[in-house]
């Protein structure tokens, strides 16, 4: 391939542990960088989303109204969006508030379990949404790799399909909570 593919990365409400696995790639990201060009991740140092981007990248479920501001922003910008790890792909451990009210969700976290001035904050706080949804409840999604994290083989196995012109099968390399 003669230009590099364009990829850009964000996690919404999740753990952070996919792009960790991201990561995990270690000497294979020399190779990886030789043709993808990470345009826009927390991994980077790039502020805004380009306006055209070749792979996106969701990591989280879709649980505040800045997450879906983000998850829409992907869809709209990059060509092929990738729903990454159970978060993103199920809800899984974000959408567990779903079976409780949102009020007592906030309760239980910030008065409940505090002890020092207990109180929900209400500035710098995105607006939670209700339901917790995975990424694909509110945005078409084209791929989805799931695991909890998936391993950065899947993750590099999934890559190199991309980079070579390929579909990845994820089904094939990960599964749900692995």
């Amino acid at each position: 391939m003669s230009t590099r593919i364009t990829v850009a990365t964000a996690w919404l409400d999740g753990c952070s542990g996919c792009h960790m696995s991201f990561l995990d790639l270690d000497e294979r990201l020399l190779e990886l960088i030789e043709h993808v060009e990470i345009v826009y991740s927390p991994l980077v140092d790039t502020k805004e989303l380009p306006e055209r981007v070749d792979v996106g990248i969701l990591e989280g479920s879709i649980s505040s109204e800045d997450d879906l501001e983000k998850a829409r922003q992907f869809r709209e910008r990059c060509a092929l969006l990738i729903s990454l790890g159970d978060c993103a792909v199920t809800g899984n451990v974000p959408a567990m508030r779903n079976q409780f009210p949102l009020a007592a969700v906030l309760d239980r976290a910030y008065r409940e379990n505090v002890t020092l001035q207990p109180q929900i904050p209400t500035r710098n706080v995105p607006a939670l949404r209700v339901p917790v949804k995975p990424v694909h409840g509110e945005v078409k999604v084209d791929l989805f790799v799931p695991g909890c994290p998936p391993s950065a083989d899947a993750i590099w196995t999934v890559l190199s399909e991309l980079i070579a012109g390929r579909i990845p099968d994820p089904n094939s390399v990960t599964r749900f909570g692995a």
